[in-house]
């Protein structure tokens, strides 16, 4: 499971090292592509298929279900780890994500999120969000 909060580094090329305790649970080739809040997703190989699995079950005649397919697929990108655990996150979505130097990446379960530093901070702070606000919403989820 993938779990925790990391800051690194953007390189001058664009690279960022895969938090080490993140890396077995991501393989040494994962995908990356535009998330939703203003962030990046990455999934590991086989959480991927599994998305993109669910993806084509959405209706081809549903206009939000279209758009939603092509907001990830199109921002999707194969990232393989070098040896030192580095990655490239290509400038289209360092752009999406706003991303220059300063970066967050957090373990979200079946996936990993990154994060502008700022941005991160903004939306995880005491005033965006509440968790008694978001655990009484989730009752009707069973949680």
């Amino acid at each position: 499971m993938l779990i925790g909060e990391y800051e690194h580094s953007l390189d001058a090329k664009g690279r960022v090292i895969m938090p080490a305790k993140l890396r077995e649970d991501m393989g040494e080739k994962f995908i990356l592509t535009k998330g939703l809040d203003g962030c990046l997703f990455g999934f590991s190989q086989t959480e991927w298929a599994n998305f993109e699995e669910k993806l084509k079950t959405l209706p081809l005649t549903n206009k939000n279900a279209r758009n939603f397919v092509r907001f990830f697929l199109s921002g999707a990108t194969e990232c393989e780890m070098d040896k030192q655990g580095r990655f490239l996150v290509t400038s289209n979505l360092r752009e999406y994500a706003e991303m220059d130097k300063e970066i967050v990446v957090i373990g979200v379960g079946n996936r990993i999120e990154m994060w502008n530093k700022e941005k991160w901070l903004k939306h995880n702070s005491d005033e965006n969000i509440s968790a008694d606000e978001v655990a009484e919403k989730m009752d009707f989820l069973g949680i």
